[in-house]
């Protein structure tokens, strides 16, 4: 009976809890003290269960710490499978690093991270820290579940602060869980339990809109010694300019008198837009640098001006600087980056976002985003690192949050126009064109700073279901202008089509073959989202072989769905030349989960379809 209540043994976690699970939080209880609005204490406690080598990223023992952030306690106890204590681990056996990515030339951030290896699974870590942080911008949220795969027994969170702070909060997900709470004047406390592991769905809505949270924030907080009071959105627009912004934009005299002759004839806003943005590709690049206030202070734009390197926010500040020089309006924007589309929570203002860009308000039309930070991307295309979702702009008068570019499906369009012949012996010989749009142009414009062996390797890889390929052409450009991304490729491969005695069997979709088949999940959980729609639209001349006739041709196809549409054909051009033509569109949506089977089996009729083969026969049968 001792051993079931001993949170350091692994016979002692409920048996629903291991299911499906890699690692399970046997206790975690995080208690944050406000001191004031410039300095907090918080001491977390975690007991955590490894039960596989997959479990290992749950552990998260690992610290950052700067000049404002001292760490003033750090501990690990390791325990075996019967919770016993066979390790421990003090603040000065941790590994220590910068903490810095391979982009960034500077920071001052650093990290604590705990670096061992297990003798044998199942092990249990538990881990005691303790820090004190003068920044109160970031006030860690209660979110008990952090990742798939992982369960937990018991989080608690208890959040004290000073009469004279006000605390917000906002509760997520927390659906069918019973969430524990109290909340009292200088006082909040949260705690669950019993959360079962889930396991990954591809196609699903981004964990951080399902998973359990309520996050915190103070109405009023310091950052780097420079401190704010934010109601609302619009006060934290206020702050963020005029405290953060307003004094950076001091380009040097010289740089502004070149901006301007740049742009001397033209007239339209977006035109001088167009120069100062290739002004800024062809003079900067990007590199990380996190030193400063928190990392959210951009460099002045004199100092990027001179060094011609910048973060994200320098970049983003600079060509805001140039373009405020030739009297364009254009506003520093916060955002979620990455392919989720996280947006911004509309109805909580706090420190959120992770990356910046810019944005230029058109009247009367949809407003132009611009990635500052990469060299390659078109004038007014962001692809799939910020489109689609909820952004702060922040202007003087205040923070308004605004929607970046949805790319519709037929923006997302890749069209195939090109030739094949076959021999007698099912050679192969190809000539296509390819015209990537949208976000298909996205998948693809990086191709451009390729080598030619990458290129081959590149294009070896996409037509992988054919063996043998022997590139002769591979011509590419990217059409920033149209935004497009053309290729024209030529390849020959022996072998193609199979020969069985007097006939053979070609497969007639040689260049565009859907070989993804979503995952099956016997039991669903999730809702079925599709973040984004796109159109294939093929289009092959195919030259038969001359000692072969067609003996005869599948009937034309055509499949409607409410996740999108698929139709093929085959026509007779002569008795040498067939004509395929394919098109292929997935619609963007959410669905219920229950839909997930049909959207699966949408895609294998496709797959299906996409491997038809024809028949031929020797002219002389």
């Amino acid at each position: 009976m001792f051993s079931q209540e001993n949170l350091y043994s692994a016979f002692s976690i409920p048996l629903n809890l291991k299911e499906n699970a890699n690692a399970v939080i046997r206790m975690h209880d995080v208690k944050v003290d406000m001191k004031s609005f410039n300095e907090m204490h918080i001491t977390e406690k975690k007991i955590i269960t490894v039960l596989n080598s997959k479990g290992e990223t749950h552990i998260d023992a690992y610290i950052h710490y700067d000049d404002n952030i001292k760490i003033k306690g750090l501990e690990v106890l390791v325990f075996n499978k019967q919770g016993t204590q066979i390790k421990k681990i003090k603040m000065h056996d941790f590994k220590d690093a910068s903490a810095i990515s391979g982009g960034t030339l500077y920071s001052d951030s650093r990290v604590k991270f705990l670096d061992y290896t297990p003798v044998s699974y199942p092990y249990t870590i538990e881990l005691i820290s303790k820090i004190v942080n003068n920044n109160t911008a970031f006030i860690k949220s209660f979110q008990p579940l952090n990742g798939y795969y992982l369960s937990v027994e018991n989080s608690s969170y208890t959040i004290a602060y000073p009469k004279n702070v006000t605390i917000i909060t906002k509760e997520k997900n927390f659906g069918d869980l019973e969430l524990i709470k109290s909340e009292t004047l200088g006082l909040y406390h949260y705690e669950v339990n019993h959360i079962k592991a889930v396991k990954k769905e591809n196609y699903s809505p981004l964990f951080d809109d399902m998973v359990p949270k309520v996050m915190i924030a103070s109405t009023e907080f310091a950052l780097e010694g420079v401190s704010a009071h934010i109601e609302n959105w619009d006060d934290f627009g206020k702050w963020m300019y005029h405290d953060l912004i307003k004094d950076t934009h001091d380009l040097p005299a010289k740089t502004v008198n070149t901006i301007q002759e740049l742009v001397k004839d033209e007239t339209n806003a977006i035109d001088k837009a167009k120069k100062v943005y290739q002004y800024v590709q062809d003079k900067t690049r990007y590199i990380s640098v996190q030193v400063g206030i928190g990392g959210w202070k951009p460099f002045r734009a004199s100092k990027v001006d001179k060094l011609g390197y910048g973060d994200c926010k320098a970049l983003t500040n600079y060509t805001m600087s140039l373009l405020k020089a030739v009297n364009v309006e254009s506003n520093y924007t916060v955002v979620f980056a990455g392919k989720s589309q996280r947006n911004m929570e509309k109805d909580f203002a706090a420190m959120q976002g992770n990356h910046v860009i810019l944005n230029i308000p058109v009247e009367n039309d949809e407003d132009i985003w611009l990635e500052c930070t990469n060299q390659k991307l078109p004038f007014g295309f962001i692809g799939d690192f910020t489109d689609d979702r909820d952004v702060l702009v922040i202007t003087p008068q205040g923070g308004k949050i605004k929607h970046t570019k949805k790319y519709l499906l037929n923006e997302n369009e890749q069209i195939i126009k090109g030739k094949y012949s076959l021999s007698n012996q099912g050679t192969i010989n190809v000539n296509v064109n390819i015209v990537s749009k949208g976000i298909q142009y996205d998948d693809k414009y990086w191709l451009e700073t390729k080598t030619k062996r990458d290129l081959d390797k590149q294009y070896k890889k996409r037509w992988k279901y054919i063996n043998g390929m022997s590139i002769s052409n591979m011509k590419i450009e990217n059409d920033k202008q149209n935004i497009k991304f053309n290729e024209n490729v030529s390849f020959l491969a022996p072998n193609y089509s199979k020969i069985i005695g007097d006939r053979m069997l070609l497969t007639i979709n040689a260049l565009n073959r859907n070989s993804h088949i979503p995952n099956r999940y016997r039991d669903r959980k999730f809702p079925l989202l599709i973040k984004r729609g796109f159109k294939d639209i093929d289009e092959i001349e195919i030259s038969l072989p001359k000692d072969y006739k067609l003996e005869g041709l599948p009937a034309k196809s055509n499949i409607e769905s409410k996740f999108g549409n698929y139709s093929f054909e085959i026509n007779v051009k002569d008795k040498n030349t067939l004509v395929y033509k394919r098109e292929f569109v997935i619609k963007d949506g959410a669905f219920p989960k229950e839909d997930y089977n049909a959207f699966r089996d949408f895609y294998k009729k496709v797959s299906k379809l996409d491997n038809t083969k024809v028949v031929l026969i020797k002219n002389n049968i």
